[in-house]
Parts: structure tokens; sequence; C-alpha cells
């Protein structure tokens, strides 16, 4: 059985290395190394921070990052959310999706967004499966091993937390 439960820091070196195998699949993000313990601890919210674990392997993990220190955009965050290869397709992503939005409406976010690579169609499925609409495609973006890449960006607004 799967289990989703918070982060803590004994888990980073797979989470570590399930960030790695994104970065080698060439389409989950734009970064070429794994971050560090310190940049990916500073670079992510505390509270929310998950991971899926079956008979004691961690098989995903999922965050929210600030998008800005702005207080303004204090209830805005980007969404990362990594499976591990040998895991893919078996609803670890909705798991770990359903119960970061809950914490993200627990925790007064109201915003969460996603740029997502348009040849990743199973994460811009799971984001659909789970509210999130898409805004449009940011063309040429960024570049990655030498190639312009486009990014789809797509947002999810809460209906929990009280938007006039």
């Amino acid at each position: 059985m799967i289990t989703v439960r918070q982060f803590t820091k004994n888990d980073f070196p797979a989470v570590q290395e399930i960030y790695r195998q994104g970065i080698n699949s060439g389409n989950a993000t734009f970064e070429t190394r794994v971050k560090s313990w310190q940049q990916w601890h500073q670079a992510m919210l505390e509270p929310c921070r998950l991971v899926a674990e079956k008979d004691g392997n961690i098989l995903g993990w999922a965050s929210l990052s600030p998008i800005s220190a702005r207080a303004v955009y204090s209830g805005v965050a980007e969404v990362s959310i990594y499976i591990a290869d040998s895991a893919q397709g078996q609803g670890i992503g909705r798991q770990l999706m359903s119960q970061l939005i809950t914490m993200s409406e627990a925790h007064n976010l109201w915003t969460l967004q996603a740029a997502i690579f348009p040849e990743n169609k199973a994460s811009i499925h799971l984001h659909q499966k789970h509210g999130f609409k898409v805004l449009g495609v940011r063309k040429h973006l960024g570049k990655l091993k030498g190639v312009w890449r486009d990014v789809v960006l797509m947002e999810r607004r809460s209906t929990q937390v009280g938007i006039d």
C-alpha cells in the first residue's frame, strides 16, 4: 500500500534521486543538476512537502515553492511533483497532488501554478484532473541543452480559500 506523508530531512537522498531521474528525462525541468539540501530546503515551503512511500521506499514527492517574496503573492505557489521512473503510472501522482492541494488550502494558498513542458503529457493530464486550467503556452521560454523549449502555463484557483 502506498502512503503519502509529510517529508522529513531523512527523505532527501531519495527525493534528490527522483529529481535526478526527472532531470535525466529531459522533460521535467530546465535544471541540469540536482539541488543540494540547502538549495532545496530554501526553495520549498516547509509545511507543503510530501513523499509517497511503499514498503519503506520513496516513490515520489511533491512540494510547493513561493513564486515571490512580495506579500501580495503570499497565497501563490508553484507545484513540483516528481515520480520515480520505476513507479510511474501507478496513481502516485494523483495521491500526492490530492494531498498537496488539501495542504495548500489549509495554509491559505489561493493559487497554485505549474509550468510544464508540452511533451510531458502525463503531468499536464494529472494537473488537469485536479482542476488546473491551461493559461497558455510560453513559446521558447528557455534553452535546455541548446534547444529552445516551450512551457505550458497552468493554474488552479482554490475553491476553499475566500477569494472575493
